[in-house]
């Protein structure tokens, strides 16, 4: 498992490949990259500002990926988060996930993005014509995060 959080942007291909050539077990790969909205509640973003606590992020990601592993049979994941000041259409967060089935490795991905979005403690402000604004959980973050609870 990998957890980097970063300023840097991120060569999703490459990732992909470093985590392929780490283990020729694997048979499936499953990614999700999240990118910055130029819009978002109606509003134009023109920017954003993603915060963190450093190491209490890092070690919340940890506990995330391996609550994926005792769901799911996966080999490795990895999960990048950027910090900073963001513009649109860069790239916020990637996350993947290697198996030796595509199920496992979709559903794993899906979980970590989700609780990724609801208990990874980041805080984003968003930069638009009206002002700037912190961003919360929408209330589907959630509902997509309290699913995998009731799966048990």
């Amino acid at each position: 498992m990998t957890v980097r959080v970063q300023t840097e942007d991120f060569d999703v291909g490459a990732e992909i490949a470093a985590l392929r050539r780490a283990n020729p077990k694997i048979g499936a790969v499953a990614s999700f990259v999240g990118v910055v909205r130029d819009v978002n509640a109606g509003d134009a973003v023109a920017g954003m500002t993603l915060e963190h606590y450093p190491g209490m992020t890092e070690k919340s990601i940890e506990e995330i990926v391996a609550q994926a592993r005792v769901r799911w049979s996966i080999y490795d994941a990895l999960v990048i988060h950027r910090v900073g000041t963001l513009k649109p259409a860069d790239q916020i967060v990637l996350v993947i996930v290697t198996s030796s089935h595509r199920g496992d490795a979709f559903a794993a991905c899906e979980f970590i993005m989700d609780y990724l979005k609801t208990r990874a403690p980041f805080w984003k402000k968003e930069k638009t014509s009206a002002g700037a604004r912190w961003v919360d959980a929408r209330v589907t973050d959630d509902l997509a995060a309290e699913r995998w609870r009731l799966k048990g």
